[in-house]
């Protein structure tokens, strides 16, 4: 595999993380109008440090704004991450329940495969969705 590929693969395992958590606190949020530390340890099933260590990165990389004790928030780019991150999961489970896989598997495949997707590919599924499959060359 050429050294370019596995230069991705090393970036989207680096961002899988904060994809991951920008999309749950923004369904926290939506769902009970706000986000704490203790959602995403239920959510994750993961530690708190784990969750204390993480929410620091991503404050440090301007995703989230929180203070001790208070509730986590998504910043303008946090917002964006997730919206992006929301969509790209969308229309790789949506893709896979149109080849016949079921929801259940669509569900969980789409958690990684979305991470990983590139935008050539994604493209090529959304085209799939929304104006079926291509014709096969004669």
């Amino acid at each position: 595999m050429p050294s370019k590929t596995y230069q991705r693969i090393r970036s989207d395992h680096a961002s899988e993380v904060a994809e991951d958590y920008v999309e749950a606190i923004a369904d926290a949020i939506t769902e009970r109008g706000v986000c704490r530390a203790i959602d995403l340890v239920k959510h994750f099933a993961v530690t708190h440090a784990t969750v204390n260590n993480t929410i620091g990165r991503l404050q440090r990389d301007g995703f989230v704004v929180t203070e001790p004790y208070q509730p986590i928030e998504l910043t303008a780019a946090g917002k964006r991450l997730a919206t992006q991150s929301r969509q790209r999961h969308e229309i790789v489970e949506s893709f896979l329940r149109r080849m016949g896989v079921s929801a259940a598997t669509a569900a969980a495949d789409s958690e990684g495969i979305e991470h990983h997707v590139s935008k050539e590919t994604l493209a090529a599924m959304k085209r799939v969705l929304t104006k079926g499959w291509p014709s096969e060359p004669s």
